[in-house]
């Protein structure tokens, strides 16, 4: 089987990416029959320490129709050709994957899975091999829609609307955008911009996916249980956008 793909990134660090992605595999896994949840550079951990998809496996409770892989693990919690420059030099830099063997990784997961989850580093910009491919790449090479997971503070709708525009300009089909991390007691900006974001969605094209609550974790996993069934109708069904093999 080939099966869909929903690309993942944030419009800034610590903006909830990785509790929302795993609010996105719930809802896929409501979907299809197995998911995959890929991150093609994860930095700022250490070889035993638990990865960005360990974090959506642990907070779904492993379940069994769920694979999560790494494409490369560098230490220094930096961008990661940064973060390979500092744990290598030059010639670690130059020993990151390419595009071409990302891509193949995810057709490989696409090829036993209903769905494939590939959550970025950062930014949409942020690059992950040593020839500058991004994740806004690897979406345009799949042909995934492109889930954006943004904030509700001061200064979000700038960030999103480059986003947004930015991937606009490269050709990324829209999918769902998402406030990562409500928080319990909003103030008149988070409400302010919550209704600007949603404006911002449909005119660029992106579903409404939602506010996720801060702090979700593991003993919250109702709560993220909840989130996800809001994201059902956000997360492209088995036949969408099947993965694209170019």
């Amino acid at each position: 089987m080939s099966g869909a793909a929903l690309c993942v990134t944030g419009t800034d660090t610590d903006v909830g990416k990785t509790v929302v992605t795993a609010c996105l595999t719930a809802a896929a896994l409501a979907e299809v029959e197995r998911v995959a949840v890929y991150k093609p550079a994860q930095t700022g951990v250490r070889p035993d320490e638990p990865g960005d998809v360990d974090t959506v496996a642990a907070l779904l409770g492993h379940p069994d129709r769920l694979t999560v892989a790494e494409g490369v693990r560098l230490g220094p919690a930096m961008a990661p050709v940064d973060a390979a420059l500092e744990a290598g030099g030059e010639a670690a830099v130059e020993a990151l994957p390419g595009l071409r063997w990302h891509l193949d990784r995810i057709a490989a997961l696409a090829a036993e899975h209903g769905m494939v989850l590939v959550e970025g580093a950062g930014g949409l910009l942020v690059q992950l091999t040593a020839d500058g491919a991004t994740i806004a790449d690897l979406a345009l090479a799949t042909q995934a829609p492109l889930a954006v997971v943004t904030r509700p503070d001061l200064g979000t709708l700038n960030h999103t609307e480059l986003t947004l525009e930015a991937a606009a300009r490269r050709g990324v089909r829209p999918g769902p955008l998402v406030i990562g991390s409500w928080p319990a007691r909003p103030t008149a900006v988070h409400r302010s911009n919550e209704l600007r974001l949603r404006e911002l969605a449909r005119e660029h094209g992106y579903a409404w996916g939602g506010a996720v609550p801060a702090h979700l974790g593991a003993a919250a996993r109702e709560d993220l249980h909840r989130a996800a069934a809001g994201l059902t109708g956000v997360v492209p069904g088995r036949h969408d956008h099947e993965v694209i093999h170019p």
